[in-house]
């Protein structure tokens, strides 16, 4: 299709460059220069969307991202993107899009049957509806209100894109590059100071790019053009375009998304699609412009209805007619140069229509362009996919049918006051602009030209110039001259008109979630008549759009209703971002493996010679188990390693337990308060095993802790819960106890520490400890601890622990040591037949010893329920003994124990809930759950741990473990957790 309705001359567009795109699987040229909305409308394109709730035909309202209709889905592929403005996707050669929201296709959408149930889905209709049958609910209603959420849809495949974050810092960030934002550039660069200046657009300019106007007695796009060459000239100045910022934040710090490479099919290879900026300014201007409002009448949907304001964007800068026959609808000044620019691209403009009293410049602009002048209001748009006329109410009374495919209609402008609200900034009502404008402002921010509500002109020079150098004086540069350059006076007056009353048909306020007065109306009988309600109720300004077309309407119609100033009424106030931001972009390059960083053992590379498997384990990497031939499965390999720890003697990496030394003379006291059991009794030399608990009295974490002087203590936790404990520590001694004269730190990646464990492991031991120290059982008994020496003389620690049930040590020494020492260890113990075991294989031991692990300590325990009561001194306080008594954590509890399948072939699982083995499989029945669960080598069965109401009362009887998950159910035997070496003998010989 050809380009029926591109001007032949004019616009900022590039006709040397012909862009090939496709819209629903139909072939359109545009030129570079365009964006996807001034593209589609050069090829006569004006249905491109289906409303959300009733699925009504949209078109093309705005220019810019304040756009709620023209919601596109872009490429294809991993890299589909949905939701994308229209009018802000800028054209490139391949560009593919879709429409959204229609089925089964764009023109002929069958869900638009939804539109004649209107009467059933106004505001708050999903409070009301979907109430009975109750068994409805799972299975149909929600599976219906599922489907039916949402626009687009997301890719499925993983995003092959690269983004990444970066930091910039300056003396004066500028935000918005139109004529207030361009001066106040200018007028900081001049001073020398660090200048950024961001522009959402591939263009600067602003609205300056919209307009016939002239500077200086040229074309405004002439000064723009000279503007920028002098700023890129500058050393001091970075100007970022395609660049949104998003978010204002504290001291001075800005968030920003930079487009680098979303203009091309994708990116060239090594760069970037999108880089997330973290910008900290010393004073920051903004300058991002006005949002102009739609007039709510009725159909005022239809495609072929669009801001006077985006209809002169599209002629002047596309060079676009946004239809042959036109009509403008405006309550303001600003929309009169509407109808000049129409008429002098060769657009018939069949009437302007004006609800103001003795309007003179209107019928000026009217006889001017040769169209029929009518004081009066629009009260419907008619025709279908298409804008075909309008009808008119007239001063008189009289109604007249106007033809036309196309209608301009401005309601005023809203000064972008996002930003100013970020950081809880009310804006305040401004009666003769009839707008909100920013209020109290963020430290170190001053607001320039339409922003403010200073819409003409010269008035956005002049603020653009005295703010600018304001900001770089505050940041300590002196003021250089800056001429304002001379343009034409005008006027902006305006008078409200926030709906045309008597209108036929819907009258729309929020396009993107389809609210109209209506449902204003609804809401306000309804009693939901605060600012905050009404936005929920209606879901008014909840779209992506956050209602930037639709707020002001929506809150000035409630003002009417309820006969309240719109002061008193209220606004709402904006979050971050102002836009929708990519997840990718404010990830950068975390995500993946590369999300957090990868934390390696010191044994690292040395179990990747022996062909490890590796696992995560929280941000480690740990080896999962050893494989060797003859292992046909990971589980062979657990059993070959459990084995040969249980009959000679195994290593085993353990340098990922949290370590933290703590030091000091109230060390002891510190523990104390922190560990239910005691440890300022401990001797030197000696190693005690602790719990922590919350303050709500579950639960936190289990370790050792092992004392090597008067005031030195070496704290162990798990894994998992190495940052929480230390953050725990912190928090009490900053917080609760800051009197205490105890330091810590964190010493986890300081030590390389492995577990020695088996029949042999203290002869293995003895061939790397240096030879002066005795490892005799009387000399070093089970939880003794000792510094030591090794490998001829380097500092070594030895605790005598065990986690796998059999005699076992823990030998540690400072981490760049870590590589010699496994390779000693392994030489030492060649001789006994040593064996690498991985956490399969810790785990499976654990299991058979009955040690808790994450799935016994995951937060909703106590230590009766693990049966450690005991361990819950009485004779100190400490975190969480207050609440650990009270009723509803010592009463009918589930507890702690083991559990065996009936048939030894059969598998229990972790996660299976546990049932009477004859009552029925519901929630009513769940007596507990299975924590742990793995293959015992020693039984040579599965076994597990679990948690089960009263269960040491239960020993020996049969329950159903139910998985619903796996589809799988198991008769499991209650029995003592400890299925090995209750007594603990192995473990001190």
């Amino acid at each position: 299709m050809s380009q029926v309705f591109r001007l032949p001359q004019g616009g900022l567009i590039d006709r040397n460059q012909t862009l090939n795109f496709t819209f629903d699987g139909q072939s359109y040229q545009g030129f570079a220069g365009d964006t996807l909305a001034s593209a589609l409308l050069a090829n006569g394109v004006s249905l491109v969307g289906r409303s959300f709730k009733y699925h009504r035909p949209r078109g093309i309202l705005s220019a810019g991202p304040e756009e709620p209709n023209a919601l596109v889905e872009l490429r294809e592929g991993a890299r589909r993107e949905p939701n994308t403005r229209a009018t802000v996707a800028e054209l490139f050669d391949g560009l593919v899009a879709q429409s959204q929201n229609r089925w089964p296709s764009l023109r002929y959408d069958l869900l638009s049957v939804n539109s004649l149930l209107s009467p059933f889905l106004g505001a708050g209709f999903y409070y009301k509806t979907f109430m009975w049958p109750a068994s409805f609910w799972e299975k149909v209603y929600e599976p219906l209100i599922r489907r039916a959420a949402g626009l687009g849809k997301p890719p499925e495949a993983p995003d092959p894109d690269q983004y990444e974050k970066a930091h910039a810092f300056c003396d004066v960030l500028v935000i918005g590059a139109g004529p207030a934002g361009l001066m106040a550039a200018l007028a900081a660069a001049r001073t020398g100071a660090r200048v950024i200046l961001c522009e959402e657009d591939f263009a600067l300019g602003g609205r300056l790019l919209s307009e016939t106007r002239t500077i200086d007695g040229k074309p405004a796009f002439d000064w723009v053009r000279t503007v920028e060459a002098e700023l890129a000239a500058m050393p001091d100045v970075r100007i970022f375009k395609r660049t949104c910022v998003f978010g204002v934040y504290d001291h001075g710090t800005y968030g920003a998304i930079e487009r680098v490479n979303d203009h091309v099919l994708a990116p060239p290879e090594h760069e970037v699609r999108q880089r997330s900026w973290r910008i900290v300014a010393k004073r920051a201007v903004l300058a991002a412009g006005a949002i102009e409002r739609p007039l709510v009448f009725g159909d005022n949907d239809r495609p072929g209805v669009m801001l006077a304001g985006a209809a002169r964007t599209y002629l002047n800068r596309y060079a676009v007619k946004p239809g042959r026959v036109a009509a403008v609808f405006a309550n303001n000044d600003d929309a009169l140069r509407t109808v000049g620019d129409l008429h002098a691209a060769g657009v018939d403009v069949a009437a302007v229509i004006d609800p103001r009293v003795d309007m003179v410049q209107g019928r000026l602009a009217a006889e001017k362009a040769g169209a029929r002048f009518v004081q009066g209001a629009v009260t419907r748009a008619t025709g279908g996919q298409r804008v075909q006329g309008v009808e008119v109410l007239g001063a008189d009374g009289q109604t007249t049918s106007i033809a036309c495919d196309f209608l301009a209609m401005s309601g005023g402008w809203s000064p972008s006051v996002h930003l100013t609200s970020h950081l809880g900034g009310k804006p305040t009502w401004n009666d003769a602009l009839a707008a909100f404008v920013p209020g109290s402002l963020p430290t170190g921010l001053s607001v320039a030209g339409a922003a403010m509500g200073d819409f003409a002109l010269a008035a956005c020079f002049a603020d653009g110039l005295r703010l600018g150098q304001d900001a770089a004086s505050a940041a300590g540069f002196a003021a250089k001259t800056v001429v304002i350059p001379a343009v034409d006076a005008e006027s902006t007056a305006i008078t409200p008109v926030w709906r045309v009353k008597g209108s036929k048909g819907k009258s729309f306020i929020d396009y993107q979630n389809d609210v109209t007065d209506k449902d204003v109306e609804i809401a306000k009988r309804e009693g939901f008549r605060a600012v905050e309600h009404l936005k929920r109720y209606t879901t008014l300004g909840m779209a992506t759009d956050q209602g930037k077309t639709a707020n002001v309407n929506g809150l000035a119609i409630m003002a009417e209703l309820t006969q309240k100033s719109i002061p008193e009424t209220g606004t709402t106030r904006f979050r971050s971002p102002y836009t929708p931001v990519a997840a990718g972009a404010l990830a950068g390059g975390h995500h993946g493996m590369h999300y957090k960083p990868t934390r390696l053992t010191p044994s690292h590379r040395w179990a990747t010679e022996l062909g490890a498997v590796f696992v995560e384990a929280g941000l480690w990497m740990r080896a999962q188990y050893f494989p060797q031939a003859g292992d046909k499965s990971w589980l062979d390999a657990c059993i070959r390693e459990t084995k040969g720890v249980r009959e000679r003697v195994g290593v085993c990496d353990v340098s990922t337990l949290g370590k933290i030394d703590i030091q000091g003379p109230d060390a002891g006291v510190f523990l104390d308060r922190l560990y239910t059991n005691q440890f300022s009794t401990l001797g030197i030399g000696k190693v005690r095993y602790g719990l922590m608990l919350r303050e709500d009295g579950f639960v936190m974490d289990d370790g050792t802790t092992a004392r090597f002087g008067q005031n030195r203590y070496f704290m162990t936790t798990t894994t998992n819960n190495a940052v929480k404990v230390f953050q725990h520590m912190d928090f009490c001694h900053q917080a609760l106890w800051p009197e205490l004269d105890v330091h810590f730190v964190s010493a986890t990646e300081q030590w390389a520490q492995f577990s020695i464990a088996g029949p042999h492991a203290r002869d293995v031991l003895r061939g790397v400890v240096d030879a002066e120290h005795d490892l005799s059982n009387e000399a070093f008994p089970y939880m003794a601890c000792g510094e030591m020496t090794a490998l001829g003389g380097l500092p070594a620690r030895v605790y005598r622990i065990s986690f796998s049930g059999e005699m076992a040590y823990e030998i540690g020494m400072p981490a760049r040591y870590g590589d010699a020492l496994i390779r000693a260890i392994m030489a030492a113990g060649k001789a006994y037949g040593i064996t690498p075991y991985g956490i399969e294989a810790l785990v499976a031991m654990r299991i058979e010893k009955g040690h808790l692990g994450g799935g016994e300590l995951d937060g909703r325990t106590t230590a009766a329920d693990l049966g450690l009561g005991k361990m819950m001194s009485k004779k100190k306080d400490f975190i969480g003994r207050a609440l650990a008594g009270r009723t509803g954590l010592t009463q009918n509890r589930q507890v702690f124990v083991g559990l065996k399948p009936v048939d030894k072939l059969q598998t229990a699982s972790a996660g299976a809930h546990l049932f009477p083995r004859t009552a029925a499989t519901a929630p009513e029945n769940d007596q507990g759950h299975v924590t742990s669960a793995g293959y015992s080598p020693s039984l040579g069965q599965w076994i597990a741990l679990g948690l089960i109401a009263r269960g040491t009362e239960r020993y020996g009887e049969i329950v159903l473990a139910h998985d619903p998950i796996r589809g799988r159910d198991v008769l499991v035997e209650i029995c003592s957790p400890h299925f090995l070496d209750p007594e603990g003998t192995l473990l001190r010989v």
